[in-house]
């Protein structure tokens, strides 16, 4: 909260697009005054374009140009040859080319007129969409102009760089953010009633998006490679992250296609277990709209997280030099903020969806661990929440700080990566460790669900949860795991659906938008948004069948299926995962208990 605070206080994101003058004044914005600066705090709300008094002969110092600039609200179309021809563009056009203490009628008059107004003759100007200047059109003055952009362009350091890119294609995000949700609602009405054929037709979309984004990757990656004018670096840097996604694209289809082929005989069991746990949501219809409000709490948090980072890249103080003018000079330290800031958005993110998770597996335990299955207890999704509010914060907490803790390292290796990519050997290992801390992170998260559910069930807290899941699951690993590996493997091509359309999007968005825009990396945020977004609502269908299982074998080794303590579980999913591991035969020389004998305890009792 307090890098919030002192970033909204100290910030100024406006600046970073929108341009201000060599006075302080935000153009298109009502400004407030500078002390010692009498030409500052002007309403400058119809003045949107930034002016140069010396367009053609600029130069940079320092990361600044040296010209004076002003907020004019149009740019001049049409050569302006004298003082004459300034007053007479001001008088029709309303746009005041010279400094603002100049009056309209003194431009002929002054003698300092030569000084406060622009170098004649002004050339042609248009103006430019991203940063609101007006760029000279004349050929001469517009190769000058634009050696120095490119120049103070590529001198900016990486991070104020993705921040122009982040505001300059913010729409754009915005629109891709909408249809993931889209992509996400409609994978949801569709595992909701799931059929065969519906199967085959993911399965089949996403085989197409996976070898058509791949393909659009490396095709944009040669473009931009032969494109003679590149030459700023944020068009380099875009060559560099395309080459990144399209091998790591590339890969992806691969091992996908691969897995899909080889488990294409075994896809009928995740219909049936589809089937399963849509019966459960039936039970319990308010689970589907769990995740819309694990959305609008995500979309509030993202706004607010961008809006804090945009803030911190501009933070600065205002201070007035000689003549009048004002400098913004950078605050020591924002960039260690900002790394903070996004550790921050790892771990709000990661607890949001923990907290759904907690919600849904209290609601599945509920429904499960009741004895009347056509009477289902009132209001399971309410009671979990309450629950999860009232106890649990904790362990969601803790189990997000976990997942934040193993994502850390793997940031710092891809930072580290870039440093040192030229040599073979560190490449290597740099891959292998990266590789490593993606295993430990799926693997966390595997058992972090099944901690949330123990926590559900027995009420106990995160540390003795996991211990009691990661016992129940050694003990039947090899079982739950060859049933529920099926339904979790379709889940994530859904997800994996959602992202390579909505990337596919995003690629066709931003390649008409090339100039100065570091615009791979708002593709990669839009990437790990979709992701995010189809995640929290497919989950509602993994987390179920995890919870579901993970209670069946607590039910089989609590309860032995007599009158004195009969099993909580129905006869289509003891049938649903008897055929799956073909334990039939099994069960003739083990009586009535699919499971390990237990003769000890009484009903649920905590594991140990």
């Amino acid at each position: 909260m307090f890098i919030s605070g002192y970033a909204v206080m100290a910030g100024a994101a406006e600046r970073l697009v929108l341009g201000y003058d060599s006075f302080g004044n935000i153009c298109g914005r009502r400004n407030t005054p500078v002390e010692g600066a009498h030409l500052s705090g002007l309403d400058m709300t119809n003045k949107k374009y930034v002016f140069f008094l010396n367009s053609c002969s600029l130069e940079i110092q320092s990361l600044k140009i040296s010209s004076l600039s002003l907020c004019v609200s149009s740019c001049p179309q049409e050569q302006l040859n004298s003082l004459e021809d300034l007053q007479s563009f001001a008088r029709n056009n309303g746009s005041f080319l010279c400094v603002y203490n100049l009056n309209i009628s003194s431009y002929t008059l002054n003698p300092e007129a030569a000084q406060l107004c622009p170098t004649l003759p002004v050339p042609p100007s248009k103006s430019f969409p991203l940063f609101n200047r007006c760029v000279p059109q004349n050929p001469e003055c517009y190769s000058k102009y634009a050696s120095v952009l490119i120049s103070m362009v590529n001198e900016m350091d990486v991070f104020h760089r993705i921040l122009s890119g982040i505001l300059a294609g913010k729409d754009t995000v915005i629109g891709l953010s909408v249809l993931a949700l889209a992509f996400s609602l409609i994978l949801v009405l569709a595992f909701r009633f799931i059929q065969t054929l519906l199967v085959h037709t993911l399965i089949a979309l996403v085989a197409f998006g996976l070898l058509f984004v791949s393909g659009v990757l490396w095709w944009l990656y040669y473009d931009y490679r032969n494109d003679p004018s590149t030459e700023l670096e944020t068009e380099k840097e875009n060559v560099k992250f395309l080459l990144g996604y399209a091998i790591f694209s590339t890969i992806v289809t691969v091992v996908l296609l691969t897995l899909i082929f080889v488990l294409r005989k075994r896809l009928q069991f995740a219909v049936q277990l589809f089937r399963i746990v849509g019966k459960i949501i039936g039970r319990i219809p308010f689970l589907l709209f769990q995740p819309l409000w694990t959305f609008l709490i995500l979309i509030m948090f993202w706004v607010f997280w961008v809006a804090v980072l945009l803030s911190l890249g501009t933070a600065g103080t205002a201070q007035s030099t000689s003549g009048g003018q004002v400098e913004y000079r950078a605050l020591s330290g924002i960039c260690y903020m900002a790394w903070y800031h996004f550790v921050g958005l790892i771990w709000t993110s990661e607890f949001i969806l923990a907290c759904q998770q907690m919600v849904i597996a209290g609601a599945v335990v509920t429904c499960y661990f009741n004895r009347n299955k056509n009477t289902p207890p009132p209001h399971p999704v309410l009671s979990s929440i309450s629950v999860l509010f009232c106890y649990h914060l904790g362990t969601a907490v803790k189990g997000s700080f976990l997942i934040t803790i193993l994502r850390i390292p793997r940031i710092v290796l891809l930072y580290l990566y870039n440093i040192i990519n030229q040599k073979k050997n560190a490449k290597c290992l740099f891959k292998c460790c990266f590789c490593w801390f993606c295993c430990q992170e799926s693997c966390l998260r595997y058992f972090n669900q099944h901690a949330y559910t123990t926590t559900a069930i027995n009420g106990t807290n995160f540390c003795t949860s996991a211990k009691d899941a990661v016992c129940i699951l050694a003990r039947n690993s090899a079982k739950l795991a060859s049933i529920s590996c099926f339904g979790d493997f379709l889940l994530f091509l859904g997800k994996v659906f959602v992202v390579c359309f909505t990337v596919f999007g995003g690629l066709m968005a931003f390649n008409y938008h090339r100039e100065l825009q570091a615009w791979v990396v708002p593709l990669l945020l839009v990437g790990f948004f979709a992701y995010l977004m189809s995640h929290s609502f497919l989950s509602v269908f993994e987390v179920t069948a995890d919870a579901m299982f993970l209670c069946f074998a607590i039910d089989m080794e609590t309860n032995d299926g007599t009158a004195e303590k009969p099993y909580f579980v129905d006869q289509e999913l003891l049938t649903f995962v008897s055929q799956s591991n073909k334990l039939t035969e099994g069960q003739k020389h083990r009586s009535t208990r699919p499971f390990q004998d237990n003769e000890d305890g009484t009903e649920l009792q905590p594991m140990v």
